[in-house]
């Protein structure tokens, strides 16, 4: 008994870093999924982990409450390294409705309530059905439970002040937006080629009124192309998440003061 209380410590520990990295995961960080959902699996999700898992004994004092805000700090970050390239899915949608005349038209997304573009919220969730059939939720929930090989519990600080953490960020920014782009590119190439064939039909036949002529056609040619390139687009999702699931890995190296 007095074993089983002496590692209720290190169990708080492990609740906070998954919940904490449920708040900001993929799927899991939507609106749409209930809170008690997120904090049952985190606490049953912490359990298999605790039992898995060699951990050290703590002490409740003024350290250990640096450590749960440490841990907090640690699943946050963890789960924010694999949404932002996800997002990638999304900013690829956006750039492709620009091109279609859909921007004006953004709907409310119900799992993040915030306003997105219709290519971008249909090609998010379409990428979600393929995460959950390719189970990539399994390598995520990996994913933290591995970061205690990089993070341990007992580890008191995050090295923040390593100048690769500021660089690495930065260069990951420029990859979502490099992946959004080479996602998008067959759509809205092609349709910049429509916009070139209508520039052309325009000086030639001056009498035809090209701006009601041209969104037509080119909504029509965008989604042609959407729907043949498809196939090319989950491809390109499924290369996204061994990205992440990289790049989750490299961050904590860096984090963990390893990398």
């Amino acid at each position: 008994m007095d074993e089983l209380l002496s590692n209720i410590p290190a169990f708080l520990l492990i609740v906070v870093r998954v919940t904490s990295f449920f708040v900001m995961i993929p799927i899991l960080s939507y609106r749409t999924i209930p809170n008690t959902f997120k904090v049952g699996l985190g606490f049953f999700l912490s359990l298999i982990m605790f039992w898995g898992m060699d951990v050290p004994t703590f002490t409740i004092d003024s350290a250990y409450y640096l450590l749960i805000l440490k841990e907090a700090l640690v699943g946050l970050l963890i789960g924010f390294s694999a949404n932002m390239l996800f997002s990638a899915v999304q900013i690829a949608g956006g750039l492709i409705d620009f091109q279609l005349g859909f921007s004006i038209a953004n709907v409310i997304d119900p799992q993040t309530g915030a306003q997105s573009p219709l290519t971008g919220q249909y090609l998010t969730v379409t990428a979600i059905f393929f995460l959950l059939t390719t189970n990539g939720h399994h390598l995520l929930l990996e994913g933290i439970y591995y970061s205690y090989r990089f993070i341990p519990l007992d580890q008191a600080w995050i090295h923040f002040g390593d100048g690769n953490l500021i660089e690495y960020l930065i260069k990951n920014f420029a990859l979502m937006f490099a992946l959004a782009f080479q996602m998008s590119i067959p759509v809205v190439g092609s349709i910049f080629l429509v916009d070139i064939g209508l520039g052309i039909v325009a000086r030639t036949v001056p009498q035809l009124n090209i701006f009601v002529v041209g969104v037509p056609i080119k909504i029509i040619a965008g989604l042609i192309i959407l729907f043949i390139v498809m196939g090319v687009l989950m491809g390109a999702v499924s290369e996204l998440f061994s990205i992440i699931l990289t790049m989750m890995r490299d961050f904590m190296n860096i984090i963990g003061g390893t990398g």
